[in-house]
């Protein structure tokens, strides 16, 4: 299978599982990935996504060209004509967080798809790039547009202008990924990172995610008047009440995301 979907607990583990092709995305890895999205986004019981890639060489080295053809519709019939998108991202629009582990090499439509992610976490032999300028291209699922928002414009110019390739140290450097460990702690650092996410009251988990992803584009007035909003909306929900409870009697909470 091209792609796995598991479960722990609150937690849904999806990996690309083709090695042997450096987890690159042909058509059917895409069409399981965006289904994987939408499974994961309507499983109430899910309150966290981690994306990696099987084995310890490459989380993904973006499309796989023996296997992608350039489409036979027009760029109009793309856009407008079908009822479902296409694109790469979709379905990763979702509330809840998503946590990419990098084990290996993360490539044009890989980086693309860890830049998408809320937390990155690497292997220490990991390595970026968006080299598509090399081959006459651009990064066209997020890129440009992604990187310079997540690490500053400097340092993500340097990348997308010389296509140059980072190891993972450096990319801790720029902020483009949260922690390094070695391989074979990375899968377990990003679950126990995504269970912690997990027990917090899970409205406000999504709450902040949608704040922080939607505030990105506003003005800061604008941007804290929709926090306050919803704060406003927040502030007498169960799981709200339950916390409070949870600390005056010295327990852990129990949230129901109500």
């Amino acid at each position: 299978m091209p792609l796995l979907y598991e479960t722990r607990e609150s937690v849904a583990i999806i990996t690309l599982n083709r090695p042997e092709a450096m987890n690159s995305i042909d058509p059917e890895t895409r069409a399981e990935l965006h289904a994987a999205w939408q499974r994961a986004a309507h499983d109430e019981a899910v309150r966290c996504v981690v994306l990696t890639g099987a084995g310890e060489k490459a989380f993904c080295t973006g499309s796989d060209l023996k296997k992608t053809m350039p489409p036979k519709e027009s760029a109009a019939q793309l856009t407008f004509g079908q009822a479902q998108s296409n694109h790469l991202l979709a379905g990763m629009e979702m509330d809840k967080p998503i946590l990419c582990a990098v084990n290996g090499y993360a490539m044009g439509g890989g980086m693309e798809l860890a830049l998408a992610c809320d937390v990155r976490i690497a292997s220490e032999n990991a390595q970026f790039a968006l080299s598509e300028v090399r081959i006459g291209s651009i990064p066209g699922a997020g890129g440009t547009q992604h990187l310079p928002r997540l690490i500053g414009r400097g340092d993500a110019m340097l990348m997308l202008l010389t296509g140059d390739r980072i190891d993972a140290q450096e990319a801790l450097r720029i902020g483009l990924v949260s922690k390094v460990t070695p391989p074979a702690q990375l899968l377990e650092t990003a679950l126990a990172i995504a269970a912690r996410i997990a027990q917090n009251a899970p409205l406000s988990v999504r709450a902040v995610k949608r704040l922080v992803r939607e505030g990105a584009a506003l003005p800061l007035p604008q941007a804290l008047a929709m926090e306050s909003y919803v704060f406003s909306m927040l502030r007498d929900t169960e799981d709200r009440l339950e916390g409070r409870r949870a600390f005056q009697e010295k327990r852990a909470p129990v949230y129901r995301g109500r």
